[in-house]
C-alpha cells in the first residue's frame, strides 16, 4: 500500500473546501508546452517520444497542464478555479527527481489585484492547515509587471528589454546580462556573419551549420529559435545606445526593498526623478496591498524586493514565495501569468494567477501520523 503524506491530504482538503475544484492532468504531457516556460525548467524535463516521433515528458509542474485542460474545456475564457495535488518530475542534481506538488490556479477574473491577494492568502492558509503546529513563514513579494513597465518607460529597444527581462528572471546580475557574448562563449565569427542578416537567411545558415556538424538541437530548441537568438546577439553586439543613465535607473530600482508601503513611496520618487510614468502599475501595486490587508494579512510583515520577479519566463505581474525559517528553498510560490493562455492557444487574453506548494519542503514537526 502506497504512503499518503497527511500534509498533502490536509492541503488539498483545504483548497477544495475553498471552492477550487480538483484537476489532475495526465502525468505524461506533450513536451512542447513546457519549452517556453523558462530556461531552468526546460533543462529539467524527463523527455521521451513515441513511434510517431512526437515528444512527451513526465509532468514537471502543474500550472501549464491545468491551464491547457482549462483552455480545452467549455468554460475556457470564463472564471474558473482549480486545485491539484500529486507527483511531478524534474531532474535536480543530487536530489530526488519525483516530489509532490499541491496548488491552485485562478482563471478569468477581471479584478486582478483582488485575485492576487486571494491566491496569496489561500496558499498561506493551506500551508498552515498542513499540520497542527505550522512553522512561521517569511513571505517575499515582487512584481514582474512593474519591472517590465520600467524597461518600457526607459524606452529601451525590444531586444534589450527581452535580454534584461530574460536574464533577470534567471537570476543573472545586470553586469552579466549587459556583457557581450552568448552564454560566456565567443561566437564573434557567427555574429559577424549574421550582423544585418534577415531572419530567413540566418535560419538557413544555422540549419546548414547544424547539419554540417551533425548536431541535433537539445531541449526542444529548433534551428529557428537558435537563429533568432544569434540574430539578437548580433544586434546587441552592434550596439543599441544603452546609456549609463538608464543603467543607473535600473540599478536604483533593483535596490528597492523592505516594507511594501515604503517601497511604493521610494518607487514613486524614483519614477518622478527619472521622469518616468509608472503611475498605473504603482496604483495597481497599492491597490493589491489594500486587498492583501482585507484578506487579514499585514502588509508590513511582507518583504518586498524589486529585484524579485520570479524564476519562470511566464510571470507577468505579482509574484511571491514563502520560506520556513532558515530554509534555502521556498515552501510555496506563485504569481500572475496573463500572457501564458494566449501563448498556449487562447484566442483572447485571459487573466491567470496561481500558487504551488512543495509538500516535501514543509517541516514534519507536528504533522501527525
Amino acid at each position: 500500500m502506497s504512503f499518503v503524506d497527511p500534509r498533502a491530504e490536509r492541503i488539498i482538503a483545504h483548497l477544495t473546501g475553498a471552492g477550487y475544484a480538483r484537476c489532475e492532468p495526465p502525468i505524461l504531457q506533450p513536451a512542447s508546452i513546457f519549452f517556453d516556460s523558462g530556461e531552468d525548467l526546460r533543462g529539467q524535463l524527463y523527455l521521451t517520444s513515441d513511434l510517431s516521433g512526437a515528444d512527451y515528458c513526465l509532468r514537471p509542474e502543474y500550472t501549464i497542464p491545468v491551464l491547457v485542460t482549462y483552455l480545452a474545456a467549455e468554460c475556457a475564457g470564463e472564471r474558473a478555479r482549480f486545485s491539484y495535488c500529486g507527483p511531478v518530475f524534474r531532474f535536480l542534481p543530487g536530489r530526488p527527481s519525483e516530489f509532490t506538488q499541491a496548488g491552485i490556479e485562478s482563471f478569468g477574473r477581471p479584478d486582478r489585484e483582488a485575485a492576487d491577494a486571494e491566491i496569496l492568502a489561500l496558499a498561506l492558509e493551506a500551508t498552515a492547515a498542513a499540520k497542527p503546529a505550522p512553522a512561521s513563514l517569511m513571505v517575499r513579494i515582487g512584481d514582474a509587471g512593474l519591472f517590465s513597465r520600467l524597461l518600457e518607460a526607459l524606452d529601451l529597444p525590444p531586444r534589450w528589454r527581452r535580454r534584461i527581462g530574460r536574464g533577470h528572471s534567471q537570476g543573472k546580475s545586470l553586469d552579466t546580462i549587459l556583457s557581450p557574448g552568448l552564454n560566456g562563449t565567443d561566437h564573434s565569427g557567427v555574429l559577424g556573419v549574421l550582423e544585418g542578416a534577415d531572419k530567413q537567411g540566418a535560419r538557413a545558415l544555422v540549419e546548414d551549420l547544424l547539419s554540417i556538424a551533425g548536431v541535433v538541437p537539445a531541449g526542444g530548441r529548433s534551428p529557428a529559435e537558435i537563429a533568432d537568438r544569434f540574430l539578437e546577439q548580433a544586434a546587441l553586439k552592434a550596439g543599441s545606445g544603452f546609456s549609463a543613465e538608464k543603467r543607473a535607473v535600473i540599478d536604483q530600482f533593483l535596490g528597492v526593498e523592505g516594507d511594501p508601503d515604503n517601497a511604493s513611496v521610494q518607487l514613486r520618487a524614483l519614477a518622478a526623478d527619472a521622469n518616468l510614468d509608472l503611475s498605473a502599475v504603482l496604483d495597481s501595486f497599492d491597490k493589491r496591498l489594500e486587498f492583501i490587508a482585507a484578506q487579514g494579512l499585514e502588509a508590513a510583515k511582507l518583504h518586498f524586493a524589486a529585484r524579485f520577479t520570479g524564476n519562470l519566463d511566464y510571470y507577468t505581474g505579482f509574484v511571491f514565495e514563502a520560506h520556513e525559517q532558515d530554509a534555502e528553498e521556498p515552501a510555496l510560490g506563485g504569481g500572475r501569468y496573463d500572457q501564458l493562455p494566449q501563448a498556449l492557444g487562447a484566442e483572447k487574453p485571459i487573466a491567470a494567477v496561481g500558487a504551488a506548494i512543495w509538500i516535501g519542503r514543509l517541516s514534519r514537526a507536528g504533522a501527525g501520523p
